[in-house]
């Protein structure tokens, strides 16, 4: 591994937690950590898996560390949604939301910064099913990466949007929680990725710490009085981290949470030196993770008004007849509702359709709730978010596949069963869906999304 530049562990002298020696050799050791979290909604048993489960991360519910790093691309059930990897340290922000806000009421929660989806995922996992959670990247690319992670997790209370934090003020007083996961100079990564520390320098982290500010500045004003603000990053920089704290309450009166953590975690509680606000400080050499930061603000005040509600809905009804085509699809237990989107049957929680009318005027809306298909005059052809989705009607046709058939359908290649069956299908791997396919007389064709197949 490269040396860690001088001038971070000069910055780090006299910081809360921050033992030099230690710090220098976990990063020096090549030590690396494997952690998993399971998706709830498409549970399966992580010890029976072809994984060497090592234990469960304790401040997160369904978090697990791995004894060694599988071949991911290769497991069906990651691109089943059945499970996300992710980085253990920030999974505790699962503790950040059960101990600042009520996960059981209906909440409207922003992820501001959220590709590729690994806190997307796991918030969408803490909320109620009657929460809405917008999931929002800036860069466009990203965001692709973003609508692929939340298609495969299958829930229909969540939208993706490609926006600008900015594009958000508009939205007066209108998120109960908002998560910043902020762009940082990514020393927290140094030991899983040696690149990152030729690119850091103290230029940067000041580059960074304007952002963070601008970011925050910019979106502040969508969250409610009494909101939640959760910010965080990989970063052990203290202008990045413990005064950005600082500055939020010397700017907008925004009051610090402070969380509670097991003495065994090893997390390091930390007062920024203006205002003592509450942050928490994840060490690779105290913990079972990589370098992470999160600090809890509560909105105590807001100058500005309530979002407006459209009187009228722009979203396009569908007929009586395409809506019982679409409703032969999904299960009859779900309180959705069905519209027209770009050419599309999509399924909405009814709840959210007027929600899903007040973001549009203000923001490109890349998803939204879970795309059925096209309907044409006699059928549905379906989209490969139903498939995935925790939609699906249990009266649709499965056929369960081996490992190497479920690789085939994952490449998107040719390949054949031995099966009687015709028409519309669902491939699973290990009881989980993977996708359609449409049986024929001779042969199957695969509609595995071309973008996401696997070229390994």
């Amino acid at each position: 591994m490269s040396t860690l530049p001088t001038a971070l562990l000069s910055s780090l002298k006299g910081l809360p937690g921050y033992d030099e020696q230690a710090f220098i050799q976990m990063h020096t050791s090549g030590q690396q950590i494997t952690s998993v979290r399971i998706n709830p909604t498409k549970a399966f048993d992580v010890y029976e898996h072809s994984f060497e489960v090592e234990s469960k991360i304790p401040w997160t519910s369904n978090g697990y560390y791995l004894k060694q790093r599988p071949s991911f691309t290769l497991d069906p059930l990651l691109h089943a949604g059945a499970y996300y990897v992710q980085e253990a340290s920030s999974m505790f922000l699962e503790q950040a939301l059960r101990q600042t806000a009520d996960m059981s009421q209906s909440l409207k929660v922003l992820d501001l910064c959220a590709a590729p989806g690994g806190k997307s995922t796991l918030i969408q996992s803490v909320i109620s099913n009657e929460s809405l959670l917008i999931t929002n990247e800036v860069i466009k690319t990203r965001a692709n990466i973003l609508a692929e992670s939340i298609t495969k997790w299958g829930a229909e209370n969540v939208v993706v949007t490609n926006n600008d934090p900015k594009d958000f003020a508009k939205l007066e007083n209108y998120f109960d929680i908002i998560v910043i996961d902020a762009p940082c100079s990514g020393s927290g990564l140094f030991r899983r990725d040696a690149d990152a520390i030729g690119e850091w320098s103290e230029a940067n982290v000041q580059l960074c710490s304007q952002r963070q500010q601008r970011i925050i500045a910019d979106v502040l004003p969508a969250l409610k009085q009494g909101g939640i603000l959760i910010y965080s990053t990989c970063s052990y920089s203290k202008d990045e981290d413990e005064a950005i704290a600082d500055w939020m309450i010397d700017e907008f009166n925004m009051k610090s949470l402070r969380l509670s953590t097991e003495p065994e975690w090893n997390i390091v509680e930390a007062l920024s030196d203006k205002n003592k606000a509450y942050g928490y400080r994840f060490y690779p050499d105290k913990v079972k993770g990589e370098g992470f930061f999160i600090a809890c603000m509560e909105k105590q005040e807001s100058e500005c008004g309530e979002v407006a509600f459209p009187k009228k809905s722009k979203l396009e009804k569908l007929s009586k007849n395409d809506i019982a085509i679409a409703e032969k699809w999904i299960r009859e237990d779900v309180g959705i509702s069905i519209l027209k989107w770009k050419e599309l049957a999509l399924a909405l929680p009814a709840r959210f359709v007027q929600d899903i009318d007040l973001l549009q005027q203000s923001l490109y809306i890349k998803q939204a709730g879970v795309a059925l298909g096209q309907i044409t005059p006699k059928e549905l052809i379906p989209e490969h978010s139903l498939a995935v989705s925790n939609l699906l009607s249990n009266n649709i046709p499965v056929i369960d596949v081996t490992l190497e058939e479920a690789l085939q359908y994952l490449r998107k290649s040719d390949f054949k069963l031995d099966s009687n069956g015709k028409g519309w299908t669902v491939l699973q791997y290990k009881s989980r869906n993977l996708g359609f396919i449409k049986l024929l007389p001779n042969r199957l064709n695969n509609y595995y999304p071309k973008e996401w197949r696997i070229l390994k």
